[in-house]
């Protein structure tokens, strides 16, 4: 069971982890062991979120979101493999976190008069110098 806040926490059937071969240097360790840790959390079907929560967490997710609504979260950052699991888990929380929030809805404002005055002033100005710059006529 992996603990979010006070009121979520995701179940063992929702995360399954998979070890796998780190990829980069590191001879012949990286040919033995599999450190890097691929974490899939079931976030479609998870009875713990709530559905704008779900819906904020897809659009965070991006391209670890998959078509059956599962999140896939890698990590191949060290040689432990413990420590790739800890790190991977403390980003889905960190995300979920994330997405528990709210965003705030935009006021829509207007520019005040005096600022649309100066732009009108500033527009005419510029205009006024751009038609002097005409060629000189034979005088």
């Amino acid at each position: 069971m992996l603990r979010v806040n006070d009121e979520i926490t995701l179940e063992d059937w929702e995360i399954t982890e998979q070890f796998i071969r780190a990829s980069g240097p590191g001879g012949q360790n990286v040919n033995k062991v599999s450190s890097a840790v691929e974490l899939r959390f079931e976030a479609a079907r998870s009875p713990n979120l709530p559905p704008q929560v779900k819906s904020r967490l897809k659009r965070l997710a991006g391209r670890r979101w998959t078509k059956d609504g599962a999140l896939i979260l890698q990590c191949d950052e060290t040689r432990s493999q413990v420590r790739n699991r800890e790190i991977v888990r403390e980003r889905l929380v960190a995300l979920i976190e994330k997405a528990l929030v709210a965003p705030k809805r935009r006021i829509k404002t207007k520019p005040t008069y005096g600022s649309q005055q100066r732009r009108l002033k500033a527009k005419k100005v510029r205009g006024e110098v751009k038609a002097l710059r005409g060629k000189v006529g034979d005088d």
